[in-house]
Parts: C-alpha cells; sequence; structure tokens
C-alpha cells in the first residue's frame, strides 16, 4: 500500500519538526515544509499530498487563514486538510470546517490527540455526539460518500448537511443539530449548490442520490435519551 503524503505548514520551524516526527510516528511521508500560506499553497500544487496539516487561524479576524485553506483546496481537492488552531470557539471551527478543513485540533491537544486527528482523516473510525443532556439534539451517523469524484467536491460537513437536508430538515432544525447558526447553514448550502450545480434542495438530494453520495433510503435519524 503507498505511504500517505503531507505537506506541513506552520510559521515556526520547532512546530514545523514537531509535525513532521509526528507525521513519521503515523507512517505519513512529508513531502514538504512551509512557514507561510504562499508556500505551503505552492507546495501542495506541485506535490499534490494527500493531507495537509496547517497551523492556520480561520475566523473572522484572519481572513488570510481561510483564504488560504480554500486555496489549498482548489490546488489540489482531493487532499485532506488537518487544521491546527488556537482557537476553541465554535465560529473559529465552523469557519476551518467552512474553508475545507477535514479535522480541527486545538493546539493545546496532546501528541496523541493530534496523531489521532491525522489518522482521522483517513480512517473515520471515531465519531463524536452532540453534548449529552436533556433535550439535545438527534445525533447523524456518519455517511461515507461511495462516489469518489464527488467525495473530492464536497467537504465532510458539507455531505452530513446534504443528508439532514435530504431527510428534510428546515435549516433551523440543522443549526440546532449542528450547533451553528442559520446564517452558517445557508452558507454551507450555497457551497453545495455552486459545487453541484444545482439551484434548491430538491435538486440537490436528487443529484446526491444518484451519484451514491446518500443512500436511496436516508438513514435513520437517532435520538437522545431524555430520561
Amino acid at each position: 500500500m503507498r505511504a500517505k503524503t503531507a505537506v506541513l505548514l506552520d510559521p515556526h520551524p520547532l512546530w514545523l519538526d514537531a509535525m513532521q516526527d509526528l507525521a513519521a510516528d503515523v507512517g505519513v511521508q512529508v513531502l514538504g515544509r512551509a512557514t507561510n500560506v504562499e508556500d505551503a499553497v505552492a507546495l501542495v500544487g506541485e506535490t499534490r499530498p494527500d493531507l495537509l496539516i496547517a497551523s492556520l487561524d480561520c475566523s473572522s479576524q484572519d481572513e488570510e487563514g481561510a483564504l488560504g485553506l480554500r486555496r489549498a483546496r482548489e490546488a489540489h481537492p482531493g487532499m485532506k486538510a488537518v487544521v491546527v488552531g488556537d482557537r476553541n470557539d465554535h465560529q473559529s471551527i465552523e469557519a476551518a470546517f467552512a474553508a475545507g478543513a477535514s479535522i480541527y485540533c486545538v493546539r493545546t491537544a496532546e501528541r496523541g490527540d493530534l496523531a489521532a486527528a491525522i489518522r482521522q482523516a483517513f480512517e473515520h473510525s471515531i465519531h463524536v455526539a452532540a453534548k449529552d443532556y436533556r433535550g439535545a439534539p438527534p445525533l447523524v451517523p456518519a455517511y461515507e460518500p461511495q462516489d469518489d469524484t464527488a467525495a473530492i467536491e464536497l467537504t465532510r460537513r458539507e455531505l452530513e448537511i446534504l443528508q439532514l437536508v435530504a431527510e428534510g430538515h428546515s435549516n433551523s432544525q440543522l443549526a440546532k443539530m449542528l450547533w451553528v447558526t442559520e446564517q452558517t447553514i445557508k452558507f454551507h448550502l450555497s457551497n453545495i449548490y455552486r459545487k453541484l450545480d444545482v439551484s434548491n434542495r430538491t435538486e440537490a438530494s436528487r443529484w446526491a442520490q444518484l451519484h451514491g453520495i446518500l443512500p436511496a433510503t436516508p438513514a435513520p435519524v437517532l435520538q437522545t435519551s431524555a430520561a
């Protein structure tokens, strides 16, 4: 089996060294390292790695981070991205996912946590439920796309939203389920429509079923206990 490959981005050489050591520990070969976004995007275009591991701030306070991640994904749409960020708020995390991150890991995480995050970018063997308390929203089983070309275009969060849309949930319901604002849902839907070249929710759901992104019969929604 071909070894997985990665490009690393961090402004600090010491962190790049640590990232490279960690990547080697999980069997990922580093093809290039960069200390700025421009060089990282260029390396992604040149080497076409399986993974980008990047220290980025994708919040509204730093538009360069989100723009850089989008440019890297455009340079190589099939690439996964693990974003290592200083912020732990929902807005920053959602901004990273909206920009194309597959995994978000806070910089204060343990070494083993980041190693697990890198593995999860490929294996998807861990699924995290929403907060477990009275009145918690439904949890949606993870679904892996069957169509490679569509999987390249849609992020994991977009696939999740597309499945929920196909099940008939409204924007307000989606926002509650995923712990984001309705504006974030609208942003994701706009990206989905653009990528699939469709105009509305019905067309998006139909396209996804025809192209193997969604099962023909929607997966059941699991309810949390309200005991």
